[in-house]
């Protein structure tokens, strides 16, 4: 169903932030894309421009003591948890001084301090994780909620469903946020969802409530989300929001886009950009032009000295290749 709540009532000084963790995102993806071009980023990536005001929007409305768990489209969700962008950019560059010493790349990154449990690569397999972190949370009775991300196509993985039905039966603190950008590779949702593509309501066989969002408005994402973590941790169990939302580039950095058209790639740019309509609300309410400008200077350093620093920074030393794994006793 469509949320009742159009959006959140917010601050200026709180638009404002947003507004930065927004145009973070999109300048370290930005960056990210052209130095994979470059050749100084291998394997695997995945980009979240155009997507921003979901996980900024939904980690507006959480704590320190929540987790996050998300797929492979990860770094946007690194970044709004509060993790390094040194330290990211340092993974995706395999170095040492990455999150997980350079050894993950772009799909596989971890932050206990920060309370993310990654990046992870097999389609719809963290749904099932994240039903698991909701479990150790109500087993803990420390009145933490699990944020589990996932993608329109995850949506009709039958991990997805077993959760579900696990989430609802033990009234699990659990957020499943479906980020629907309308392809799953290069399928469109609706020609690999059935009815109707309300991915919403797949929940609904187990009692999940589930509530379609204008994932593009940071204040209607914000809106949902305080609904949201108020219903899981006052005990009522799992919640579904699709988040409708969408990617400007490929699925991935090698995947060109030629199944959608150029005009609606742009349409969506043009006049449903997260970061362009926050900017104009901002402007609404009377925030100077100059604010946009120091916002972008400084984020432009941010970034710059994130890679610089990745750059400088030594690759893993190959005694690495037996850390951190697992040996079962003889």
């Amino acid at each position: 169903m469509n949320l009742p709540i159009k959006s959140a009532s917010v601050s200026v000084q709180e638009l404002m932030k947003y507004y930065r963790d927004m145009l973070l995102i999109r300048r370290f993806e930005e960056k990210a894309g052209q130095l994979y071009g470059m050749g100084k980023i291998a394997g695997f990536c995945h980009l979240y421009i155009g997507q921003e005001a979901v996980v900024v929007g939904m980690q507006a409305c959480i704590t320190p003591k929540d987790t996050v768990i998300t797929t492979y489209r990860d770094h946007g969700h690194m970044l709004a948890c509060g993790m390094d962008s040194k330290g990211v950019f340092a993974e995706l560059m395999g170095r040492a001084t990455g999150y997980s010493k350079g050894k993950g790349g772009s799909m596989h990154m971890f932050s206990r301090e920060k309370n993310f449990f990654g990046g992870h690569g097999i389609v719809g397999a963290n749904v099932s994780l994240g039903t698991g972190i909701a479990f150790a949370h109500k087993y803990l009775k420390n009145n933490a909620v699990c944020l589990t991300y996932y993608g329109d196509g995850a949506s009709n993985q039958g991990q997805v469903y077993e959760s579900y039905n696990m989430a609802a039966l033990w009234k699990l603190p659990v957020i499943y946020i479906i980020e629907n950008n309308e392809y799953a590779m290069g399928t469109s949702v609706a020609r690999g969802s059935a009815n109707g593509a309300q991915l919403s309501q797949r929940g609904s066989a187990f009692g999940i409530p589930g509530y379609t969002v204008n994932g593009m408005d940071i204040l209607a994402v914000k809106a949902a989300g305080e609904m949201a973590v108020q219903h899981v941790r006052e005990g009522n169990g799992p919640i579904i929001l699709e988040m409708k939302t969408y990617r400007y580039r490929g699925h991935s950095m090698s995947d060109p886009a030629k199944y959608r058209s150029k005009d609606e790639v742009d349409n969506i740019r043009q006049n449903h950009d997260p970061i362009e309509s926050a900017k104009q609300t901002l402007i609404e309410r009377k925030v100077p032009e100059d604010e946009f400008k120091k916002f972008d200077k400084e984020i432009k350093e941010i970034i710059q000295e994130a890679v610089d620093f990745s750059e400088s920074s030594p690759e893993p030393d190959a005694a690495e290749l037996y850390t951190d794994i697992l040996i079962e006793p003889a």
